[in-house]
């Protein structure tokens, strides 16, 4: 059937002549133009479904860029960053060391004591006691009290907390008791402190 034929068939037939119970018998020209819009119908909801997915994963694709952007950009600044945290590092390890220098070992405690009690007498004070007491295990570092009675004028036992203080190894006071030694026997005064230095357990992290 050429295409004027299809033209003419289709302008010769009346609408209300069709029966819907069978098209088998309706004429070829109407059939042709129900297979055209079959075909088109199909083909339509094929392209949109098939678009509609393509739209999905562009999307997802779309997120995926953008993360791995972000992940890149993160990445870029931290290696950007690399030298001046190594650095920091150095900087961090460097000062670690300087304070675990000023921590006593155990063959240096003695010394300690030795250099607070210079510091005592140098200050005026007398020495009641002066005495280590158990070492206290911490995560990272043992801490060493020590248990100081010293009686003198207000002045010299501050300017002994003071000396104490300004030692070179790291040393903390805590505890502080200050009482007249006797009331109907001046100025002097007892004074009662817990004195700790402290070492790095080298065994913490294990």
């Amino acid at each position: 059937m050429s295409p004027s034929e299809w033209l003419d068939g289709l302008r010769r037939i009346d609408i209300n002549d069709l029966d819907t119970h069978n098209m088998g018998a309706w004429p070829p020209a109407i059939k042709v133009l129900m297979g055209i819009v079959v075909a088109v119908l199909v083909l339509s909801i094929g392209y949109n479904f098939s678009t509609s997915e393509l739209e999905n994963q562009l999307e997802l694709k779309r997120e995926e860029e953008s993360t791995l952007k972000e992940q890149f950009a993160s990445k870029s600044q931290m290696a950007a960053n690399l030298e001046l945290y190594s650095q920091q590092m150095k900087e961090m390890e460097n000062a670690f060391g300087v304070l675990l220098r000023q921590l006593p070992s155990d063959t240096e405690v003695p010394g300690l004591l030795e250099d607070i009690t210079r510091t005592g007498l140098g200050s005026g004070l007398e020495f009641e006691e002066i005495k280590l007491l158990p070492e206290v295990t911490q995560p990272f570092y043992i801490e060493l009290p020590i248990k100081i009675t010293v009686t003198g004028a207000y002045h010299d036992l501050a300017t002994f907390v003071s000396g104490v203080a300004g030692l070179p190894r790291i040393v903390t006071l805590h505890d502080f008791d200050l009482a007249p030694v006797n009331p109907d026997d001046g100025p002097k005064l007892r004074m009662s402190i817990l004195a700790r230095t402290y070492r790095y357990n080298d065994k913490g992290l294990n």
